[in-house]
């Protein structure tokens, strides 16, 4: 029997889509000081694989872990619209 490996799904918006089949999506995070307990932002960007390039600058996508497809792209969109 062959077990199932989990992927990690994460939404994101799009701040880039200049290349030719590939989107950067940002993620915000919320994370807090361990010593001082104040809450800042930190952000990091993502290379998605966009078969068809059909997401612009500005849209929330959903993308999951996959094989890696080049030297920065290891993430691919999911199909369903967020």
């Amino acid at each position: 029997m062959t077990e199932l490996k989990s992927t990690r799904v994460y939404k994101g918006v799009v701040v880039s889509d200049g290349m030719d089949k590939t989107i950067v999506v940002r993620i915000d995070r919320v994370k807090v000081h361990p010593k001082y307990g104040k809450r800042y932002k930190t952000s990091r960007r993502y290379h998605v694989h966009d078969e068809t390039n059909s997401k612009h600058v500005g849209d929330e996508v959903s993308f999951i872990e996959c094989r890696p497809l080049s030297k920065t792209k290891r993430w691919r969109l999911v199909n369903k619209e967020v």
